[in-house]
């Protein structure tokens, strides 16, 4: 970036983000960071293509050139081909979501090499699937928040048998379920849901763990965006002009 950095710093933060990390920045952001602070619905993660045109829609509509923190990571390559314009994009390197939950990409990489057949739940995850029942009157089963969630959508779209069936297909090569709190107070408190989920986890073998994860990369996050030339590998920053491409996340040494 060299000298634009200390320019680019100077610009007004927005941030863009995905509900799972509502709560998370609401609470971590300082009061008056960003000029503008919008959610958007996990649902958009069932179809990558409509995410970016979503995404790139809420670029596209702000007029003041901004850093724009896109509170995401790659998610199904979702994110691919977002276009910056007169902005500059900062976006964690990760895949997805659960790298940012437990800390680091490097955290995730650790759990993966643990079991690679890990479905993980969160807070925003079990959150946000309320919300849009309560909203709606039924769940998103297309999304899945969660495998019971689902079933007990597809069972009452479609009727048992078929959701039994259809459910398999899903989540039948999953091997652990793992809830990544945050506080000891979330864990308590989603744990009742949770296990309701793992038990009935258990037709396909699934194993239960609880791991504590951390805040450390949206602080991380928040840090770099008050200083865009404190960005290093842990980060992808795309300039005006520049769009975001799938070989920006594939960091040197990984």
């Amino acid at each position: 970036m060299g000298d634009q950095v200390t320019e680019q710093d100077k610009l007004p933060v927005v941030v863009l983000a995905c509900t799972v990390f509502q709560d998370m920045l609401q609470e971590l952001l300082p009061q008056g960071l960003a000029s503008q602070l919008q959610f958007f619905d996990m649902a958009l993660h069932v179809t990558p293509k409509q995410m970016q045109r979503t995404l790139q829609e809420a670029i596209d509509s702000i007029e003041q050139p901004s850093l724009i923190v896109l509170a995401y990571g790659l998610c199904g390559n979702g994110l691919l081909g977002l276009r910056a314009g007169k902005h500059v994009l900062l976006v964690p390197r990760v895949d997805d979501c659960i790298a940012i939950m437990l800390g680091s990409r490097q955290a995730y990489l650790e759990e993966f090499r643990k079991e690679p057949g890990t479905y993980y739940l969160g807070r925003g995850w079990l959150e946000a699937d309320v919300a849009r029942l309560n909203h709606t009157g039924m769940s998103d089963a297309r999304y899945g928040a969660d495998p019971l969630t689902t079933y007990e959508t597809y069972a009452a779209q479609y009727g048992p048998e078929t959701a039994e069936w259809l459910i398999d297909q899903m989540y039948r090569n999953y091997r652990r379920l793992v809830f990544v709190a945050h506080t000891q107070a979330e864990l308590e408190k989603y744990r009742p849901r949770v296990e309701q989920i793992a038990n009935f986890c258990k037709r396909w073998g699934m194993r239960y763990e609880e791991i504590m994860g951390s805040d450390r990369y949206v602080r991380r996050l928040i840090e770099v965006a008050t200083a865009l030339d404190q960005a290093d590998g842990e980060f992808v920053v795309v300039p005006p002009g520049g769009e975001i491409t799938q070989e920006q996340f594939h960091a040197s040494g990984e």
